[in-house]
């Protein structure tokens, strides 16, 4: 059997929906991945990859990147073993066991924009933390290509990342520059403008600066 989560169809979901809030606090959210309806395993979103949830009651839009992600059975009493099949066999011997696991991943908050009904497509963004996270059970998605682009205007969500706890922060700010990088099609400018920020934070610190410049791969 399934896990007792209510979720929509598949059809019915907005293809970017992706997850929801199961847990949440002033710094990060923990969220649960919507099962697909065929035989795989939920979508896992990338170390560093950038997600967004609305803060129903106020109208904030958070946006958050992905510090950890884990898969594990349902059952925290029993651990899943070794049964040494494909993924082609656990659908056909062992269906069941897609409906003993489930995908979480914890999101570190980097900012926020308040509802802007004057101008709805050029929203304020601010790079600190919400006066509240998401709620539970709030709807979670991946960001939009031109929302990274336009939050990552400004650098400031780095210092944010780099104080996560918790967290591999040098590995995980070299991932969301990475995943900000390729989504600006390689623009090497904002790049630069990323390491000198770097830089500047981490001025008294050289050895986890070269460390997270040496994961960034221009």
């Amino acid at each position: 059997m399934r896990l007792p989560l209510p979720q929509f169809a598949t059809s019915d979901r907005h293809p970017n929906h992706i997850a929801e809030v199961i847990e949440t606090n002033t710094t990060e959210f923990l969220a649960q991945c919507l099962e697909p309806e065929d035989l795989s395993f939920p979508a896992m979103p990338p170390f560093g990859s950038w997600v967004c949830a609305m803060d129903e009651e106020s109208g904030n839009q958070v946006y958050a990147v992905v510090s950890y992600a884990t898969t594990m059975p349902i059952d925290s009493i029993h651990r899943a073993v070794a049964l040494g099949l494909s993924l082609q066999d656990l659908r056909e011997e062992q269906p069941q066991i897609f409906a003993m696991l489930k995908t979480e991943f914890r999101a570190a908050i980097v900012g926020f924009a308040p509802p802007s009904p004057n101008s709805p497509e050029n929203p304020r963004i601010y790079q600190y933390l919400p006066p509240r996270p998401p709620q539970i059970h709030q709807a979670v998605y991946r960001c939009k290509a031109e929302a990274i682009i336009k939050f990552t205007e400004e650098l400031d969500f780095l210092r944010t990342l780099l104080s996560v706890n918790g967290a591999p922060v040098e590995s995980l700010a070299a991932a969301a520059i990475r995943d900000v990088y390729q989504l600006r099609k390689a623009d090497r400018e904002w790049l630069v403008k990323a390491g000198r920020m770097l830089s500047v934070l981490l001025k008294d610190d050289y050895d986890r600066l070269r460390f997270i410049l040496s994961q960034i791969h221009p």
